[in-house]
C-alpha cells in the first residue's frame, strides 16, 4: 500500500509541508511517494492521496485545480485528503485566526465540489517576501505586511501539521495502524 501526498507551491511552505505529512506517514509504517503535482502522471498505483495547495488571491494554486480536474475520475474512487496552505491562518489573535479559518474553509470549496476529503487540513505557511517571484503580489504582500495584516517569518505549525498527519492513516486506509503493518 502507497499513499501519495502531492503539492502545487509557490515560495517553498507547502512543500516542506507535505515533507512533513509524508515523514509522519512513513513512521507510522506507510509506504509514501511525495511529489509536486507537476511530476505525477498517474495516481492509479496508490491506494491513497494527499493533496495540498498553496493559496493565491484566495484560491487554490491553479496547477493544483487543474490536476484535480485532470485525475477526477480516479480520485472520485479512492480516498483523498486535502490541505491548504495560507498566511491568513498566521496570527496569534484568536478573532483573526478564526476569520481566517472561515475564509480557508470557503477557500476547500472548489476542491470540495470535485472531491471528497476524508479529512481536510489547514495550516499557516511562511511569508519571504525575497522569495516572492511575481513583482505585483510581492507588493500586495509588502503592503499587507505594511499594514500588519500578515506577519514575514515560518509561521507553520509542525506539531499541528504533525498530529493532523498522524490521524491520516486511519482516514485514509480505513484500518487501524496496528493492522498496516501486518497487511503489508
Amino acid at each position: 500500500m502507497t499513499i501519495l501526498v502531492t503539492y502545487a507551491s509557490r515560495s517553498g511552505s507547502t512543500v516542506g509541508i507535505a515533507e512533513a505529512i509524508g515523514e509522519t506517514l512513513r513512521r507510522q509504517g506507510i509506504a509514501v511517494d511525495v511529489q509536486p503535482m507537476s511530476e505525477v502522471d498517474d495516481v492509479t498505483a496508490y491506494q491513497a492521496i494527499v493533496l495540498g495547495s498553496a493559496i493565491r488571491q484566495e484560491k487554490w494554486l491553479p496547477e493544483s485545480i487543474q490536476f484535480i480536474h485532470k485525475h477526477q475520475s480516479i480520485l472520485e474512487n479512492k480516498p483523498v485528503a486535502t490541505f491548504l496552505v495560507c498566511m491568513a491562518l498566521a496570527t496569534k489573535n484568536a478573532n483573526r485566526y478564526e476569520s481566517g479559518l472561515q475564509s480557508a474553509r470557503g477557500w476547500m470549496r472548489p476542491v470540495r465540489e470535485l472531491v471528497q476529503p476524508v479529512s481536510e487540513g489547514y495550516f499557516a505557511g511562511a511569508l519571504n517576501l525575497s522569495k516572492i517571484k511575481e513583482l505585483h503580489f510581492r507588493i500586495v504582500l509588502s503592503a499587507l505586511v505594511m499594514i500588519g495584516l500578515f506577519p514575514t517569518g515560518d509561521h507553520r505549525d509542525w506539531g499541528a501539521i504533525n498530529q493532523w498527519a498522524e490521524g491520516l492513516s486511519t482516514q485514509l486506509l480505513q484500518m487501524p495502524t496496528e493492522q498496516l503493518a501486518i497487511a503489508q
